[in-house]
């Protein structure tokens, strides 16, 4: 006899728990979105959410089919001299954008660009999993931390657009040195100058 409240054990149960979290994830976003509001729209048992994806925060990497954990990559770029932050932020989104896994990145922001809910997710995932973790990182606490942060989006969104989407030449095919001695100036002054 099977317990009630839980389905068995399959990609089915796996896909359901997923397509529930995409569509809390979406309406309320990263942090008012629980474990246990994502089971009810699943309808299965909370520990059946837990089972299949741990924590809430791998769960949500998985709904967004996140080809990147950036909880084990912005401690490492942010890691060195506070003063060279940019650069290596930098670095590593370009690294990131031009690795096999940049093509998965590339079709989801192509989708947030023309689809609302799927720009909803992507603003969470950039906001709680990249720049929340690289503001973190920096100790940056004062008033500005949030507006640092949209700033620095703002340079990465930039350069993944024209060089990923619209590919513009010649920074489609700038070498990523190039293009972090470019761009990096400016992420830095957004993440620790005056503003």
């Amino acid at each position: 006899m099977r317990r009630s409240g839980r389905r068995p054990g399959n990609q089915d149960t796996r896909q359901s728990i997923l397509d529930a979290a995409r569509s809390v994830f979406a309406e309320r976003g990263f942090d008012n979105a629980s474990i246990r509001a994502i089971a009810v729209e699943a309808k299965v048992d909370p520990a059946l959410v837990h089972h299949y994806f741990g924590t809430k925060e791998k769960l949500f990497l998985a709904s967004m089919n996140s080809p990147i954990n950036p909880a084990a990559l912005i401690p490492a770029a942010m890691a060195g001299p506070r003063d060279q932050a940019g650069e290596r932020l930098v670095a590593l989104v370009l690294s990131v954008w031009d690795s096999p896994a940049g093509a998965a990145a590339v079709a989801l922001l192509r989708s947030a660009m023309s689809n609302e809910w799927t720009a909803r997710l992507m603003r969470e995932f950039v906001v709680t999993q990249v720049l929340r973790r690289a503001i973190a990182e920096l100790a940056l606490d004062d008033e500005d931390a949030s507006l640092r942060a949209a700033l620095v989006a703002s340079q990465m969104a930039g350069i993944a657009v024209v060089r990923y989407v619209l590919k513009i030449e010649p920074v489609a095919s700038a070498d990523a040195e190039t293009l972090v001695r470019a761009l990096a100036p400016n992420v830095q002054r957004y993440l620790t100058e005056p503003l």
